[in-house]
This record gives structure tokens, C-alpha cells and sequence, in this order.
């Protein structure tokens, strides 16, 4: 049998384009080359797509020889995402997009490869968008009666024409402490902790310079941080919950991917009842925001043992070391066999969409 062609697209015109960079490594190294072509697709912090040859140097010369990089392409050197009529293959099977952040993981790729009619890893238009907007995800998840934080959202053009109204609904809301966070944006990255109407202010005038829309969220005094992947398309299941000790203060960009001072507890220590809850949750999560292929579902345990709902990641960190596969891991799913899985599981989506009717007359 001729083997699936796997586009892998990494990099992305975001903050998070490191981070996308080591996933895009690591998913590359633990594809099955008995398998896969693997063909790489980049695209660099300008936003401009690399062909294959070009993306290939934004990656560690280890993997070079895993990459399909002599595959044809079209007049004036750029690359088709549909298949060329005259070849005499598809040049594309599956993409696997691993893009954090907007540009990528918020629905706008999702959108093109939609266009393009071609198979693609992980949640569709609708599911990348929500879960990618935290103000919008949370609203989600309250009306499906998830356990949220309290939150209130910060227009970037009203704080800075008079930060004075938003301040005094923040601190009367939410108080002290709080996170300040960009609406659209993960791993942590433009995240502050705040105690004071100062640090307010220092944090959301850092979370403005990161996006438009910036989240404010009650703080939780000590709370454990659990972890649950989520893996399916219409009928997912949960992985084992896992626990995150952060080295610093709390999980921040630094603490997740520059230091090793970070606990990760497999599988985390919780009661019987926390652990069917995390499990529902999580599922009801995922349906929530019409999600599919991958998910992982951050959760607060608080000091009176609550489980809270923090937030959905529909790309989630990918290297060997991300919770993510390590939950999975940990259930029993190594690395290769989850992105098999997951590859099957997007091929799976894409002939379902087929499904659609597009035509009024039989």
C-alpha cells in the first residue's frame, strides 16, 4: 500500500511560533516513516508559507532526512493544497497542523484547509475559534453549566481611552488576586498575576500588546492545577488526570518550556468523585465547543476541593515532555500510536463532512 502523505504545518505568525516550533519536532521525529511521506510546511512570523525546502531549515538537521522535500510543485514555485488534476497522485492526504495560537489554532487555518477540501488534524472552524477566545470559551462553558471562575473582558480602545471603568467592574467583580491574560493567546504567554490596582494596570497594558480583547480572571489562593486529554471525534475519551506543580509562582511561558523545576504528577492524586468529574467535564467540554480529534481540559481543584473548569486547548503542546502525550502515555497510548490515531481519526472527519448535501436536487 503507497503511503499517506502527511503535511506537517508549524511555525505561525504568533507569539507562541517557538513553541510550535519544538511540537512540529517532535510530532516529525515519532511519525511512522514506513507509514507517512512527510511533507513540511512552514510559515515564518511574517505570515509567508515556506515550500518544503525552505521549511525544512526552520527545523533541527536531525530530522531532515524524516522529510519528503523534493515533491512537485506547482508553476511559480508555490505549492498546491489540492491535489493537482494532471498528477498522477494526491499531493496532500492529511494536514497536521501544529500551530499555536491565532494564525493557526484559532479556526483561520482550519478555515483555508476547509476551502482546500483537504483532511486535517484536530477541531474544525467553529471549535478552533471558541476554544481559542477565552472570553467567548468561558461564556460557552457557563451556559453549559460547566463551573467557571468569575472573568470580566477588556476592550484594548476603551482601556486606553480611560482604563477607570473597566478597573472599578474588575475590582469589584473579581478583586484581588487575578490573572490578566490575552483574550487570544496560550502557553502562558503575556500572562500576569495581580495583586493591586498597579499590577492591574501593568498587566493588562501587557496583555494589550499581545491582542485586542484581554480577559481578566479571579485568582484562586494555592490551587492545584490538573490536566485531562481528550482524544475522539463524536464519542471522545478522557485520558488519566494529571497534576502540574508549578516551579514558579504559577504555570507561566518560563516555567512550561525553559526550565525543568516544574512537577508534572501522573496520574495526579484525586479522589474517586474529582476523578469522575474531570472526566464529565472534560467530555462536556469538548462537545461544548464542538470539538474534535484533540483537546486537552485544564481544571482548578480549590482549597475546599471544588473542581473548577479553566480552560480548553484545541493544539495543545506536542514535544515528548507536553502533558498532553504524556497523559496519554500514561492510559496506556504511546506517542506514535496517539498521532496514528489522531491522523485516522482526521481522515475519519473529513469523509463525514463529504456527507454534507450541497445540492437542493437529488
Amino acid at each position: 500500500m503507497s503511503k499517506i502523505r502527511v503535511g506537517v504545518i508549524f511555525g505561525g505568525r504568533s507569539g507562541e511560533h517557538e513553541v510550535s516550533l519544538m511540537s512540529a519536532k517532535s510530532v516529525i521525529s515519532a511519525l511512522d516513516p514506513h507509514k507517512y511521506d512527510i511533507i513540511p510546511l512552514a510559515i515564518d512570523k511574517n505570515g509567508k508559507w515556506l515550500l518544503p525546502n525552505e521549511a525544512v531549515k526552520m527545523l533541527d538537521a536531525a530530522v531532515a532526512p524524516m522529510l519528503a522535500t523534493d515533491i512537485p510543485v506547482a508553476e511559480g514555485g508555490q505549492f498546491p493544497l489540492v491535489p493537482d488534476p494532471g498528477a498522477k497522485t494526491a499531493y496532500l492526504d492529511v494536514i497536521f497542523p501544529v500551530l499555536h495560537g491565532p494564525h493557526g489554532e484559532d479556526g483561520t487555518v482550519q478555515g483555508l484547509l476547509e476551502l482546500a477540501n483537504i483532511a486535517y488534524v484536530g477541531a474544525g472552524v467553529l471549535g478552533s475559534a471558541v476554544s481559542m477566545d477565552k472570553a467567548m470559551m468561558k461564556s460557552v462553558f457557563s451556559q453549559a453549566g460547566l463551573p467557571v471562575l468569575k472573568w470580566e473582558t477588556v476592550i484594548r480602545r476603551h482601556w486606553e481611552q480611560n482604563p477607570d471603568p473597566a478597573i472599578d467592574a474588575i475590582e469589584a467583580k473579581i478583586g484581588y488576586p487575578c490573572f490578566v491574560k490575552p483574550a487570544n493567546l496560550g502557553s502562558s504567554v503575556g500572562i500576569s498575576k495581580a495583586c493591586s490596582r498597579e499590577q492591574l494596570v501593568e498587566a493588562v497594558n501587557l496583555a494589550c500588546e499581545f491582542d485586542r480583547r484581554v480577559i481578566v480572571e479571579q485568582g484562586l489562593i494555592k490551587p492545584r492545577e490538573i490536566e485531562c486529554s481528550v482524544l475522539g471525534n463524536d464519542d471522545p475519551i478522557v485520558s488519566v488526570p494529571g497534576e502540574i506543580v508549578p516551579g514558579n509562582e504559577f504555570y507561566d511561558y518560563e516555567a512550561k518550556y525553559l526550565n525543568d523545576s516544574s512537577q508534572l504528577i501522573i496520574p495526579a492524586d484525586v479522589t474517586p468523585e474529582q476523578r469522575r468529574l474531570l472526566e464529565d467535564y472534560s467530555i462536556r467540554a469538548f462537545r461544548a465547543v464542538d470539538c474534535a480529534g484533540m483537546a486537552r481540559v485544564d481544571f482548578f481543584i480549590t482549597e475546599d476541593q471544588q473542581v473548577v473548569i479553566n480552560e480548553i486547548n484545541t493544539i495543545p503542546g506536542f514535544t515528548r515532555i507536553s502533558m498532553y502525550p504524556k497523559l496519554w502515555e500514561a492510559s496506556g497510548i504511546s506517542y506514535r500510536e496517539l498521532l496514528d490515531r489522531l491522523i485516522e481519526l482526521a481522515l475519519e472527519r473529513h469523509e463525514d463532512r463529504k456527507r454534507r448535501r450541497i445540492s437542493l436536487t437529488p
